[in-house]
């Protein structure tokens, strides 16, 4: 099986400082893969690279085979890339339908869009119920909730949720890791990054711990929670 997403041998700068040292990562269709790693290891800026919005140096992007590095953001997208960006990034004084159907901005077939917002509603039948409340006034677990229908509502290849667990009590997080399940089971490859290790890589098919922008462990994610060199990859410490 061919990966749908791959990056191979990425460095990627900031001016003179680096933030990825020859980082390669594979996401194949129809799983989850996260990639793993805390602060400032360059996590955030992979999910950058992948969108368009941070270029490497040197190394390269593929899209279902084709070499993406030099797409910019708006044709990465067209070809089904979707975020669900960290802290959610609603548009707080916009009802949750609006936000919704902002998902399928780029879509045609009106049809099917109506048909999918009547999907979500019933893959997330808490926003269902707050269909007309105005975004920002939800709790973070309720926009969150949202932001990842608005994601579904573009009819994403990869589903690319960065952070999906940040800032929520523990029963939102596990709410959120059954959701993102549920998804990945109905047919949408997840590519996520995560600081919650355990919790990443109890639902996901492959891992990968980045630390410092150096790839330091990559397997399936069972042999990564089996592994007892995650604890001392993952922040030099206690990581799961």
């Amino acid at each position: 099986m061919e990966p749908i997403l791959r990056l191979q041998e990425v460095n990627t700068f900031y001016g003179a400082v680096q933030a990825h040292f020859d980082l390669s990562l594979d996401v194949y269709p129809g799983e989850i893969t996260c990639l793993l790693g805390g602060n400032a290891s360059g996590k955030s800026t992979a999910m950058k690279v992948i969108f368009g919005l941070v270029r490497p140096r040197t190394g390269r992007v593929l899209l279902g085979g084709e070499d993406a590095t030099s797409w910019g953001t708006p044709r990465r997208v067209a070809w089904g890339l979707r975020s669900v960006p960290e802290a959610r990034r609603l548009f707080p004084f916009m009802t949750v339908r609006e936000n919704l159907l902002l998902g399928a901005y780029l879509r045609r077939d009106r049809r099917q869009v109506a048909k999918d917002l009547e999907r979500m509603l019933d893959l997330f039948p808490r926003i269902g119920e707050r269909l007309n409340q105005v975004a920002g006034t939800l709790s973070g677990g309720e926009q969150q909730m949202v932001a990842m229908a608005r994601a579904l509502m573009g009819n994403p290849r990869i589903l690319c949720m960065d952070e999906p667990t940040m800032g929520l009590s523990p029963l939102w997080v596990d709410r959120v890791l059954e959701l993102i399940q549920t998804i990945n089971r109905q047919g949408t490859t997840v590519f996520m990054v995560e600081q919650n290790a355990r919790a990443a890589l109890q639902i996901a098919h492959r891992g990968c711990v980045l630390r410092h922008g150096v790839v330091t462990l990559n397997g399936t994610a069972l042999e990564l929670l089996d592994n007892p060199l995650v604890e001392s990859a993952y922040l030099g410490g206690k990581a799961i």
